[in-house]
């Protein structure tokens, strides 16, 4: 049965819920992923998703911090969550649909300001973050599985506005670059978007400092959708809603799509 897919940062599920409904209005799609939801499970406005068929959900939250959740019009069934790096963030959790597909949903850390381990303990945790899903991907090969989200990196040259001027900038320093290389190597993931979309310039970041986000278009390509070699050749239509970025006080986010026909 094909199912189409998205994943959206959502920088506060509470404050933006009218957007959330939305877009599931007017994209519609099977299964929706959010992140940074910045909100306690039991503190998701669940009530206007069910109302528009989104009656099955598993998340993972923290109050004001973090939080992840799958909101899904087909039947899922939890499974499971991992605290990569143990941080004791509300970064990941998984969904089995009645097919057996896994979906993962990740919210990688940012790595704050400064891309040196010694003096910014964030960057740190982020690579460790990264390293943690590398040996997990690893130790148990997925099969048959997605994985989306806000993994915070822009991993090609064509993924960022200028590669020249962002190499120093966290998001696409090299180490970061690579560590995320390693990490999908791992577990054989395909980058579905890329394989949709090989060749230009893709964002689905812009940052809330630009005044006019959209015409100085300096934007990165943080959010991902990976399946593994078994289920990529399944994916397709993928495609950035980049006018969401521009609705009333928005997330700096874009939704990333695909349809998978499985």
């Amino acid at each position: 049965m094909p199912f189409t897919l998205a994943t959206w940062n959502i920088n506060s599920v509470r404050l933006r819920e009218a957007l959330v409904r939305r877009l599931l209005e007017e994209a519609a799609p099977d299964i929706l992923c959010l992140q940074e939801c910045k909100a306690p499970v039991d503190l998701i406005p669940r009530e206007g998703f069910d109302a528009l068929g989104y009656r099955h959900m598993v998340a993972r939250g923290q109050k004001g911090y973090n939080g992840v959740a799958i909101l899904s019009k087909l039947p899922l069934e939890e499974a499971g969550s991992d605290d990569h790096a143990g941080l004791g963030h509300a970064r990941h959790v998984a969904a089995r649909l009645e097919d057996g597909t896994v979906i993962h949903n990740f919210y990688v850390p940012a790595g704050g300001d400064v891309p040196d381990r010694e003096v910014n303990e964030k960057f740190g945790q982020k690579l460790d973050y990264l390293a943690s899903m590398r040996d997990a991907f690893h130790a148990d090969p997925p099969k048959r599985s997605i994985l989306v989200g806000d993994l915070n990196i822009a991993p090609r040259e064509d993924d960022v506005w200028s590669h020249k001027q962002l190499l120093k900038v966290v998001s696409h320093t090299p180490v970061e670059v690579a560590a995320l290389g390693e990490t999908q190597e791992a577990g054989g993931w395909v980058d579905v978007t890329r394989k949709d979309i090989p060749e230009g310039q893709l964002y689905s970041w812009w940052s809330y400092r630009a005044k006019d986000w959209s015409a100085a278009d300096k934007g990165r390509r943080l959010d991902h959708v990976w399946a593994t070699p078994d289920i990529a050749n399944a994916a397709h239509s993928s495609r950035v809603l980049r006018d969401v970025r521009g609705w009333e006080k928005p997330s700096d986010h874009a939704p990333v799509m695909a349809t998978f026909d499985l």
